[in-house]
């Protein structure tokens, strides 16, 4: 049965690009494809391992006023974590808090130096206050623990802590408002490393508008405010993309051995420090 209203073939050519792997627009508005294309750009100058943006430059000068301001302001005076929650709870700017169940602030430990950033809560999160407890967050678990990690090794976070009505993608006004809390959780937990699965938390925290196809797999070096050196991060496929991409998991699965190496190494260097 078709869909009341829909161009004829319309529903199936999205269905197509699902099954091609499309999981995002990478332009605002569409494309006229009957007109000759401009020349493309030449390859990108930064190196994979150069510094990223400040987080959020790839958003727009659009969002902003009075209400970041505020996010800002409240998420710099929290000292603790339980601050910060309670600062996040307190903020009446993003028209997200009055629509969620649940705030959803993280999972895990914040003490392991590892961090995992996802986009926002679903509906089951929504539910319980905790991130990545559905679908997704089953198929999460089974990718820490194929690397040897599980929920007490690493912190599970969200981009937002309020969970979108009917699940639909946020707006660049809702990262913007809720972006400084999250910036604020970093320099309060101090990672080592991160990781961000999807696409809108590697926008968001990297400030490069490329897909995640061409960002995932890459090291990169983050600045986060309040934190003397940059942190090194590493973009990957969100778990509710790799649900519905089988295809994606061999990229995945060597975006996870990368991350393991990378632990090791650290612990490696660690052992010797130690031993010194």
């Amino acid at each position: 049965m078709g869909v009341p209203g829909a161009v004829p073939g319309a529903v199936e050519a999205l269905r197509l690009q699902l099954a091609w792997g499309a999981d995002e627009a990478l332009a605002e508005t569409p494309q006229d494809r009957l007109t000759a294309p401009a020349p493309p750009a030449g390859p990108p100058t930064t190196s994979p391992g150069a510094p990223a943006k400040p987080p959020g430059t790839s958003l727009g000068t659009s969002v902003g006023g009075p209400a970041v301001a505020r996010a800002w302001a409240l998420a710099n005076r929290a000292a603790t974590r339980e601050e910060l929650r309670a600062a996040i709870a307190a903020f009446d700017g993003c028209p997200l808090s009055a629509t969620a169940t649940n705030l959803v602030f993280s999972d895990g430990n914040p003490d392991a130096g590892l961090v995992f950033i996802g986009e926002a809560p679903g509906a089951e999160e929504d539910r319980t206050g905790l991130p990545f407890v559905g679908a997704a967050g089953q198929l999460l678990d089974a990718m820490l623990a194929s690397i040897g990690l599980d929920r007490k090794k690493a912190l599970i976070v969200n981009v937002l802590p309020w969970r979108p009505p009917g699940n639909r993608t946020p707006t660049d006004e809702e990262i913007t408002l809720c972006l400084p809390f999250l910036l604020r959780h970093l320099a309060l937990v101090r990672p080592r490393r991160l990781v961000l699965l999807g696409g809108l938390a590697t926008r968001a925290l990297t400030g490069r508008s490329e897909g995640i196809r061409r960002q995932r797999g890459r090291w990169v070096e983050i600045a986060i405010p309040g934190l003397p050196d940059p942190v090194p991060t590493l973009p990957t496929y969100h778990p509710a993309y790799l649900l519905r991409t089988q295809a994606a998991k061999r990229e995945a699965w060597a975006d996870l051995l990368s991350l393991r190496r990378v632990l090791d190494a650290d612990i490696d260097k660690s052992h010797a420090l130690t031993n010194l």
